[in-house]
């Protein structure tokens, strides 16, 4: 099942479709996070009028606006964009520990497909962009074995961590870099785990104007999903609605010699097989909600 926040007549709704072209409202649940709440069984109650996907008056929102804590990301987890991180600033990217690097970036509005990136060109000359899986969690897990971390997992999406090169160097450290205003661009859906055979290896792209720029697959992820949830969750409770991103492989646009960033009209197509295409277009001046 794939799952959505749309705005559908001037209302956000959450709705459930199989083709990912026609959805059902869901109303027994207000929000994509009441729904993440829920530990059901995969049945879904509530499920009213169909809408085409495609309609002039339903717009494709982030499938969770609003997450409930701060994204859990990974850092450096693919070999490849972890040599070309480090020939961008050694110091800022360099990863001589074997244990997963982990960071927080804080969502307070989350835009979907079809929606701008700020530029924040008062404060950014460095916009980049990170194609990554995003890992929805589905119950509350607290020492969670690997083997047993899918039992704790909802459904994957798309996140592009867009990150303020500049920032993350002059800092010393990625929250701040990574946590602007309209920063995590998500969906254009949840995709329930039912739908992936275990843990998924899919392919993984990005296009800017067209311009194949990363392409990877998830099977390449150093710290795969199960060991991330092991870790994570032998000290700290990851609860329903969690949201981790799981680390971007190599053709970042710090990565290319020169660098190249974006830019305002840049269009930027995040891309991963099974889940669909985050559609996102730089705008200078631009401000999203909060």
């Amino acid at each position: 099942m794939r799952y959505y926040t749309i705005d559908y007549k001037g209302t956000a709704h959450v709705a459930a479709s199989k083709d990912g072209k026609r959805a059902y409202i869901l109303r027994a649940f207000r929000t994509m996070n009441v729904l993440l709440l829920k530990d059901h069984d995969g049945s879904i109650p509530g499920l009213s009028e169909a809408v085409d996907l495609e309609d002039e008056n339903v717009r494709i929102l982030s499938p969770i606006p609003h997450p409930r804590q701060d994204v859990v990301c990974l850092g450096i987890n693919y070999a490849d964009h972890a040599t070309e991180a480090k020939s961008f600033d050694s110091e800022a990217f360099s990863k001589e520990r074997p244990e997963p690097i982990f960071f927080s970036k804080r969502v307070s509005y989350s835009q979907g497909t079809d929606d701008i990136i700020p530029l924040h060109e008062d404060i950014c000359d460095s916009l980049d962009y990170e194609a990554e899986l995003g890992v929805v969690i589905g119950r509350d897990a607290f020492k969670v074995k690997a083997e047993d971390a899918l039992d704790h997992i909802f459904g994957y999406t798309i996140i592009n961590d867009v990150s303020a090169r500049n920032l993350q160097t002059r800092h010393k450290q990625w929250y701040f870099g990574k946590s602007l205003d309209g920063f995590t661009p998500m969906g254009p859906c949840i995709v329930s785990k039912d739908e992936f055979d275990g843990i998924p290896h899919l392919d993984i792209k990005t296009y800017v104007n067209g311009e194949l720029r990363q392409s990877s697959n998830t099977a390449n992820l150093i710290t795969g999903i199960p060991e991330i949830i092991e870790t994570l969750s032998a000290g700290m409770t990851l609860a329903a609605g969690t949201v981790i991103a799981t680390g971007t492989p190599s053709g970042v646009g710090m990565g290319m010699d020169p660098p190249c960033f974006l830019k305002d009209k840049d269009e930027v197509v995040c891309e991963i097989e099974g889940i669909g295409r985050l559609v996102n277009t730089v705008r200078a001046g631009a401000t999203v909600p909060v």
